[in-house]
């Protein structure tokens, strides 16, 4: 047992007690933490499974476009139109702390302002449906971004809560049990030594107030 590991005396004692008021504390901001976190979390997935529909939602419709356009132009003409891309995107990455996590946040900006600048070729022997198809994939670009922040922003706050969850188990079912188990060993000890001290004053008080009689009456 651990409790029978320390040195009982009053110096242990005192750090001992400290330590479990520090860990208490410690394990009260952990909890609030994990919650807090959790709160978050939450929050986080169900903003992500709104947007991975989003998402998911214009995919489709974008693909069906292409497919209707491929269907009504020869491949040729198709891949010749989309073989320059005429808009440019930059990504920046960066980070913002939540919860003492950083999570990525990521900023876009195209070439041109002009949210029409996205057609790399001419009407005249396109059809409107790769024009609508063009169109749902650049509508759904920040939508696909903001997605795979959100599922990063996800991944690294579940490993966050793992990890705090673990501390807390950690403080509440081994390092208060044992520091309080500790205290009271060391409280027991110390109470049984003195009394033991107690015991031996009284008895030598004995002693000498018999020897003190003793003197007396051969006096």
């Amino acid at each position: 047992m651990a409790s029978t590991q320390v040195t009982p005396t009053r110096m242990e004692l005192t750090k001992t007690k400290k330590k479990l008021t520090t860990a208490v504390k410690g394990h009260k901001l952990l909890k609030d933490k994990r919650d807090e976190l959790m709160r978050q979390f939450l929050d986080l997935v169900r903003e992500n499974m709104e947007l991975r529909q989003k998402v998911e939602a214009g995919i489709r419709s974008a693909n069906k476009n292409f497919v209707i356009a491929k269907a009504g132009m020869d491949e040729a003409t198709l891949n010749t139109a989309l073989m320059a891309p005429k808009q440019e995107v930059s990504l920046e990455v960066g980070e913002k702390n939540v919860m003492s996590v950083n999570i990525p946040v990521f900023t876009t900006k195209t070439r041109t302002a002009d949210a029409n600048d996205i057609y790399s070729y001419g009407f005249a022997f396109t059809s409107s449906d790769l024009d609508g198809a063009v169109k749902s994939l650049a509508d759904i670009l920040p939508d696909m971004l903001k997605l795979a922040e959100t599922e990063k922003a996800c991944q690294l706050m579940a490993a966050e809560i793992e990890k705090t969850r673990r501390r807390v188990n950690a403080l509440e079912h081994v390092i208060i049990p044992e520091a309080q188990k500790n205290i009271k060993y060391i409280t027991m000890k110390l109470d049984e030594n003195e009394r033991s001290s107690q015991i031996r004053l009284m008895k030598v008080k004995d002693m000498m107030l018999e020897e003190a009689h003793h003197y007396s009456e051969r006096a």
